[in-house]
């Protein structure tokens, strides 16, 4: 699909006022996109599992205005109560999709969100928070035009679209189990303008696999996700590192296909550490994993190796570390966290997710 196919016609059904929630996950990159191009399109395709406990649940309630105005009219609640500096993300969020969803200018809504996970705890709610108001816009056009060709994939892929719009990687958090987003040659299907579910074999283990996050450390990050993307532009390993991404994923066919937890585990802490390097060389360059992240990450190895659990990490653009493993070595993996690696987090914080089926809608439009 192309981006004009998303521009709706003039909408046939008139609604004066409702509103409409949904709830969705967050995702963990396993395949990281790294750099992007104009308008959120990723210099880089990739792969991710959805989670399934991390999540925000967003309510839209909107009603008609009478007059006419050149403004987007929204005030946003985050835990019930406003939230002023949240309010420019998304003003521009409705400033990009407004060619794509004509209508907002017509509306005054109240957006109300909140977060499964604590507020601040180092864990990125941008994916989880911009696919949830994202899912709740498409609630509403699709209302206001119930076209035939409005199916259900139209709609995800849409709405997919939007997020993306809001937050990249957003767009790899409506569905599950996993999702790859950007274009691939060997992907069919695969596009820079919305994530779609993997559509390739995958093994049952992947389908349960346990993601347990060690906060690390739940400050503000000294470099924000954007600034980093934008530092790709003129890297001198940037190329290179976006062929590293296309062949990994050209690996992982074969790997989701058969179970291969070696090949797995290699891969994704392969694609962890490049992440992680290729800001460290960025001009300027910078470090957002902190000491205990490294302590963790030796920890990782020498467990894996000491009892042969294919347990593994991954990384955001952060601090925390991401302990993946299969849901048969969940009592084994927990208890090594406990005694091993909660010392090195944060007021020994940690939160237990794991693969999930992706967004669902939770309240109606009334």
């Amino acid at each position: 699909m192309r981006e004009q196919d998303f521009i709706p016609k003039q909408s046939s059904n008139r609604i004066e006022k409702g509103e409409v929630s949904w709830q969705s996950p967050s995702n963990i990159a396993l395949v990281k996109y790294w750099g992007k191009k104009e308008n959120q399109v990723p210099a880089n395709p990739s792969v991710s599992f959805t989670l399934n406990n991390c999540k925000t649940t967003t309510k839209l309630e909107f009603e008609k205005k009478t007059e006419k105005a050149g403004i987007f009219d929204f005030e946003l609640y985050f835990e019930g109560k406003k939230k002023e500096d949240f309010k420019p993300k998304i003003q521009q969020f409705f400033e990009r999709i407004e060619i794509y969803c004509p209508f907002l200018k017509e509306y005054k809504f109240n957006i109300f969100t909140k977060n499964s996970f604590p507020h601040s705890s180092g864990i990125a709610s941008s994916a989880s928070g911009m696919s949830a108001l994202a899912l709740c816009v498409m609630s509403l056009e699709k209302e206001l035009d119930s076209a035939p060709t409005k199916n259900e994939e139209y709609f995800y892929k849409k709405a997919s679209f939007l997020a993306r719009l809001g937050s990249g990687s957003a767009c790899r958090s409506l569905e599950g189990e996993l999702i790859e987003w950007g274009e691939h040659k060997n992907i069919p299907g695969s596009s820079d303008l919305f994530g779609i579910k993997y559509p390739f074999e995958i093994d049952e283990i992947f389908k349960t696999f346990q993601d347990t996050i060690l906060l690390v450390d739940k400050g503000q990050k000294q470099v924000s996700s954007s600034v980093g993307h934008n530092l790709m532009h003129g890297h001198p390993f940037a190329e290179n590192r976006f062929a590293q991404a296309h062949s990994n994923l050209d690996k992982l066919k074969k790997v989701f296909a058969s179970g291969n937890l070696d090949e797995f585990i290699a891969i994704v802490e392969s694609e962890a550490l490049t992440l992680h390097a290729m800001m460290m060389s960025s001009n300027p360059y910078f470090i957002l994993m902190k000491p205990n992240t490294l302590e963790i990450i030796n920890k990782i190895w020498e467990f894996r190796e000491n009892t042969k659990t294919p347990v593994c990490f991954t990384l955001d653009a952060g601090a925390n570390v991401h302990v993946l493993y299969p849901e048969a070595n969940k009592a084994k993996v927990l208890e090594f966290i406990k005694n091993e690696l909660v010392a090195y987090c944060e007021k020994g914080q940690y939160i237990c997710d794991e693969v999930g089926e992706g967004a669902e809608k939770v309240g109606p439009i009334q």
